[in-house]
């Protein structure tokens, strides 16, 4: 057995993001078709507690649009140039002894992860992106910044993520990591829902006001 969270968009209320944590089979092994049958296992737990549907929003996604939602793969327009959300997100961390390293805006997603520098130049202090410098606190608020910047663009299109009652990322483990993906499409939904959506693409002082005032 495993455990995930699943994230529930909320139209309405004081909170934004609903973090519910799902039990369900784990079917061991690193390739593609064990993460997949974790996907469905995941789920079809899910729906046992009536939430459904979901959709996966990751590389590992049985549907197009999930797989299209993966950090490593989401398009981040820099005005120069494009990127993906996961490289520019590397590439703006500060550290004690390093910092920013800009020249993995150019470089794919899962090198820019995996670049040794993001582990040898000390504790990260904070981000910075496009001459500004952002703070870690709250935790998780540059990368949401970041996603929904990205998804931004496409927002007619995505109009549809609000048929899923909630989403997931069969690769996170709040254990181990803190940003992912499908907490800020969910986000992103309840923003959306709420009439918050440019101000807090336009603004990332008035995205971390709405993340303070809703807990996240």
């Amino acid at each position: 057995m495993a455990e995930r969270p699943v994230f529930i968009p909320h139209r309405s209320g004081d909170v934004f993001v609903e973090t519910v944590v799902v039990d369900f089979v784990w079917h061991a092994g690193m390739s593609p078709a064990q993460k997949r049958k974790n996907v469905v296992e995941l789920h079809k737990a899910a729906a046992g507690r009536g939430i459904a549907p979901l959709l996966e929003t990751s590389s590992k996604s049985p549907r197009e649009a999930g797989r299209r939602l993966s950090a490593f793969h989401l398009p981040f327009d820099l005005g120069h140039s494009i990127s993906t959300v996961e490289s520019v997100f590397q590439g703006s961390k500060v550290f004690e002894n390093g910092g920013p390293y800009v020249d993995l805006y150019k470089t794919p997603s899962r090198e820019a992860k995996l670049d040794g520098r993001l582990k040898t130049s000390g504790n990260l202090v904070a981000f910075e992106f496009d001459g500004r410098r952002y703070p870690l606190s709250p935790p998780t608020a540059f990368y949401d910044w970041l996603y929904i910047r990205a998804l931004f663009p496409h927002r007619k299109w995505l109009e549809r993520l609000s048929g899923y009652q909630g989403f997931t990322d069969i690769e996170f483990n709040p254990a181990r990591s803190i940003n992912c993906q499908a907490r800020a499409c969910a986000l992103f939904v309840a923003l959306t829902a709420r009439g918050y959506l440019e101000l807090a693409v336009s603004s990332f002082d008035e995205l971390v006001e709405a993340e303070v005032a809703a807990g996240l």
